[in-house]
């Protein structure tokens, strides 16, 4: 099958509708939303969204639900946290 849209992408769907710039915003959530994302389990590419906020590993011997973010697995908030916790815990192992 050809492709159809040459900028619009996935967006292609709304037409003229609402706006470029809207248009443009909703393009760069769907493309993320719909991506397949890395298991910190087993380490596939295999994540899929389920739900807003629920990822599902799809490989075959995992199978792993997690919590994420609504349209990405993991959130700008929750990786600067992560990174503060490891911090704090090397400072107190030191």
């Amino acid at each position: 099958m050809t492709k159809r849209t040459k900028k619009v992408g996935v967006t292609g769907k709304y037409g003229v509708r609402y706006g470029a710039s809207l248009r443009r915003d909703v393009r760069k959530i769907e493309v993320q939303q719909h991506a397949r994302y890395q298991c910190a389990f087993c380490g596939r590419n295999t994540v899929r969204r389920s739900a807003a906020g629920i990822w599902n590993c799809k490989g075959k011997a995992c199978g792993k639900a997690m919590a994420g973010g609504a349209w990405t697995v993991t959130t700008p908030a929750a990786t600067s946290a992560r990174s503060t916790i490891r911090r704090l815990r090397e400072m107190v192992e030191v």
